[in-house]
């Protein structure tokens, strides 16, 4: 199944990833993935992310499989550090769902370009996650 509502893909580019060559090497060990932990017990970590116009989110690692919901619509652009960069609308009521693991991070940043804040639930999955089908 399918999310009913989808971030729509505006632009693909590239970027050099030197100019954040500091925090790309840092980003393996930097887990906060979003602005608040909302919740966590041993199965689950709750996030709430929040990013106002003109901020960014610096490169960070997850290491768990993880879905997000957007709550507020925005524009962002995502970095990724092979030197990829895409921006994003993303619409409220969207879901991702992601796989990742200590084996097989993910790891970007993400900028809010647009003039609205942008918002998101992070759901890491903490128990399980690998073996999930």
């Amino acid at each position: 199944m399918h999310a009913l509502v989808e971030h729509v893909l505006l632009e693909e580019a590239t970027f050099d990833p030197a100019r954040y060559a500091e925090e790309i090497a840092a980003a393996a060990d930097n887990f906060a993935v979003a602005s608040t932990v909302w919740f966590e017990n041993a199965d689950v970590r709750i996030w709430d992310f929040l990013l106002e116009p003109g901020y960014r989110h610096p490169f960070h690692c997850h290491r768990t499989t993880y879905y997000w919901i957007c709550t507020a619509a925005g524009r962002g652009i995502q970095r990724l550090p092979d030197g990829t960069l895409t921006m994003w609308q993303f619409n409220v009521g969207e879901v991702d769902f992601l796989r990742a693991s200590p084996d097989a991070p993910l790891i970007h940043d993400l900028e809010n370009v647009g003039d609205t804040p942008l918002r998101f639930s992070t759901v890491e999955l903490l128990r399980g996650a690998s073996e999930t089908p």
